[in-house]
């Protein structure tokens, strides 16, 4: 079975291709970072202009094509609104036109997965303007279980998050984590590991690997209402959501 994985839900995009269990091949294309307070647009070389192209080097790098694929795994959410929007749309178009079945994966999960560490792993993503997207696991060995649910939350709350949970001496991972180290250390203490999570696989080869047990049970997602986990409105949104309350 092989299966592609696709994640423009974080600043690094990435694809992955697995065959069973196994990693393939992995490409990942990283944006320039941007402050957790700016709100600035894409920067060059964005999710939408290099997904397609990390997606045809990933194929021809393994002499495959899109019709020998047995399934796609992409990551819904939470995340980058634009990149998650980038993802189902490459996805849909490929899945419509070459009959693949598709999967939606947490992106927080497939994050988190990466890490092998024992103990409990915190799930962050940057949602910016002092807020982080967060959920909770904890690996005893090769059990990987969820603790908590998806949720937005402040930048404070997350030790709380923590310390309701029992955590002693937590991973971090993720762009959220290193975007905020210094004000959760003040919070939490220094019982914490932090990482970006580049130095372990793709986000994508993982999103695929959690996959594929839906794929063998054939438990694949409607194309027509698979749609982004946001957890929050846009601040288009938001803003016209104010704007009709104040009329």
């Amino acid at each position: 079975m092989r299966i592609l994985g696709i994640d423009t839900a974080t600043p690094t995009a990435s694809v992955a291709l697995i065959e069973d269990q196994k990693i393939l091949a992995e490409q990942i294309h990283r944006q320039a970072k941007i402050s957790s307070d700016q709100a600035a647009p894409p920067p060059k070389g964005n999710h939408a202009e290099v997904l397609v192209a990390l997606i045809r080097s990933l194929l021809a790098g393994a002499s495959l094509s899109l019709s020998q694929l047995s399934g796609i795994a992409v990551t819904i959410g939470p995340g980058s609104f634009t990149g998650l929007r980038i993802a189902l749309a490459t996805v849909k178009g490929i899945a419509y036109e070459w009959g693949v079945p598709v999967v939606g994966v947490s992106t927080l999960h497939a994050n988190a997965v990466r890490v092998l560490d024992n103990g409990i792993i915190c799930s962050l993503l940057d949602a910016r303007k002092q807020e982080v997207y967060a959920a909770l696991f904890r690996r005893a060995g090769k059990v990987f279980t969820r603790v908590s649910e998806d949720a937005v939350l402040p930048v404070g709350r997350v030790s709380e998050l923590l310390s309701d949970c029992g955590a002693v001496n937590p991973f971090l991972v993720g762009d959220g984590a290193s975007a905020y180290e210094i004000q959760l250390r003040k919070s939490f203490g220094d019982a914490m590991r932090f990482s970006t999570g580049d130095e372990f696989g793709s986000v994508a080869a993982q999103a695929a690997l959690l996959a594929r047990q839906r794929f063998l049970a054939a438990a694949t997602d409607d194309l027509g209402a698979l749609s982004p986990h946001y957890l929050r409105s846009s601040e288009a949104q938001s803003k016209r959501f104010i704007a009709a309350l104040t009329c």
